[in-house]
């Protein structure tokens, strides 16, 4: 049950063209900034489809082994973010496909943004 979460990126302009294109691909998009003035000077934002639940934070520090999957409403859309996400930076870590190991209808794709995130998008409906 996770409300929100999110990332720590080092090159905001280049993370908002990422998830602006992986997200438009979900049905989803930027909603919100908080004014830098509350933030230490650094971009923090979210994204979402009603309100935000993805949160990218600029900082020095980003770091590989995070994992988040967002829900994907159709494979359709699971087809969407993979090439939304190639085109924009980020690298393949499972296209598109079924994932029968982890349960029948487990519609799925896998890449690296570009800072290193494993994100994913997963349709559990059958096709």
């Amino acid at each position: 049950m996770i409300d929100h979460t999110g990332v720590i990126v080092t090159d905001w302009a280049k993370a908002r063209a990422f998830y602006d294109a992986v997200f438009a691909a979900l049905g989803g998009s930027f909603l919100m900034e908080v004014p830098t003035e509350y933030t230490g000077g650094f971009h923090v934002g979210g994204y979402g489809r009603d309100q935000p639940v993805w949160w990218l934070s600029e900082g020095p520090d980003a770091g590989p082994g995070r994992h988040t999957a967002f829900a994907a409403r159709t494979r359709a859309e699971v087809d969407a973010f993979y090439a939304a996400a190639m085109a924009n930076g980020g690298k393949d870590n499972g296209g598109p496909g079924l994932r029968t190991e982890y349960s029948p209808n487990y519609y799925a794709a896998f890449v690296y943004d570009p800072d290193g995130n494993n994100i994913e998008a997963v349709c559990h409906a059958p096709e």
